[in-house]
Order: structure tokens, then sequence, then C-alpha cells
């Protein structure tokens, strides 16, 4: 019978005001949920992120030994030997994550939304993962967001991307110049390098944000998310 089902990824759901139309999956960083994630932004706004179509979806990353914590167990999407852009990939939990989260993607389409309805991104590790799953996996989704998030050099979606034909979801990046956790430097290369790669990718810099997010990015976010989702005209019967 092979491997188990990987079990369904928890997830915390904002439901849109209106019909559902389209989705949004927001990927945590490394050692936080998708709780976690959704009560940092719903401060930060003091309220929640929520759309009049859009269904908003925080999912839990399953905790697992990661070599920077010395094997300690946290809720991460991958592993990672080190935090630094010059390493090799953890490849193998990369991989088996992208297969969990398609789960997830898939229930999405099984709920009558089609892949390019659906903007997939996340923060630090999440933003990674979001790169790996779209460009590598996913390359008929919406678009992708990625916010102090970076990809190693010779990462596995590089790769991907050379032997790539096909049209790609944009990406929107976040950076605070004052990261002191995921450079800036790392982002911006990560930025040059997915463009030079045919991704329509913007960088939104701002100066002395550390590795955090702030009420000026997320709601540039907001605003980017409608204009690659926007509410579609009702369908006459």
């Amino acid at each position: 019978l092979g491997m188990a089902a990987p079990a369904a990824l928890q997830r915390s759901v904002v439901s849109p005001a209106g019909r559902h139309t389209a989705s949004l999956i927001f990927l945590h960083g490394s050692g936080d949920t998708g709780q976690g994630a959704r009560a940092w932004i719903k401060q930060i706004l003091n309220q929640d992120m929520a759309f009049q179509h859009i269904k908003v979806i925080y999912p839990t990353a399953p905790a697992r030994p990661y070599t920077p914590m010395k094997g300690a167990y946290s809720n991460v999407w991958f592993d990672r030997y080190k935090i630094y852009n010059d390493c090799p990939e953890h490849i193998e939990s990369i991989d088996s994550m992208c297969r969990g989260l398609t789960d997830l993607i898939n229930d999405e389409v099984k709920n009558g939304i089609a892949k390019n309805r659906i903007v997939i991104g996340g923060f630090s590790m999440g933003g990674g993962m979001a790169m790996h799953l779209a460009y590598r996996f996913h390359q008929d989704l919406a678009g992708v967001f990625a916010l102090s998030s970076f990809l190693n050099k010779d990462s596995a979606v590089y790769q991907a991307l050379k032997r790539n034909e096909s049209a790609l979801p944009e990406l929107f990046q976040c950076h605070g110049t004052a990261d002191e956790l995921v450079l800036y430097s790392w982002g911006e290369e990560t930025n040059k390098m997915l463009k030079s790669l045919g991704v329509s990718a913007s960088l939104h810099t701002f100066p002395n944000l550390h590795h955090e997010l702030n009420r000026t990015e997320i709601e540039k976010l907001k605003s980017w998310i409608v204009k690659k989702l926007p509410v579609e005209a009702s369908k006459a019967n």
C-alpha cells in the first residue's frame, strides 16, 4: 500500500462576507501556527484580514525535528541545514510538504474554486514554501506572495524555471531593510533570479523594518490580492 496519506493540515479559516469565489492560502513562519499568523495579522490591522469574496486559509505546519533548533520539534514547513542562503535545500522535506499543501489546494478546487482564483504566499519560511509550491508544481495559480522570505542560491525553484515554457503566476515580495534573520540582500537576490527566469516579480522595500510584518505592508498585500482575485460579476443563471 505504500505510505499512509499525510493527515490533512489543521487550518484556521476566515470566511468571505459574501459569495466565495476565490481563496487565499497564507503560510506562517517557522515555529508559528495558522492560528498564530491569523492573530498576528488581526493585531496589526485591528481586525481579521477579510474579504467580500475570498476565503482566507491559514494552515499549520506539522511539528517535525528542525535542524537549526538542534533537532527540537517545531511547526516548520520543511527542514533546513541552516538559515543561510548559501547551503543546499532540504529537498525531501520540501517535497513531502508540497504534497500536503497540494491536498489543501485540491480541497478548494473540489469546492468549485478554479486554480487561477487561488493565491498562495506567506511570511518568512512560509513565503519560501509558497514559491516552491507554485513555481515547481502549481504554475496555474493566480499569484504568489513572499514576505521577508528567500530562496537558497541553487534552489530547486530556479532549476524548474530554467526548463519552464509556460506562463507563471506573478510574485509580490516585501522585505524590511533591517531584517537580521533573513537578510534584505537574500530577498533581493531571490527577486532578481526569479525575474531573470521569466517571473513577473515586484519587490517592496520597507526601510527599518525587522523580521516582522507591518500595517502598510499588509494593506499593500491586500490591494494586490484583490487585483489578482477581483470580484467576479454575478453569473446569470
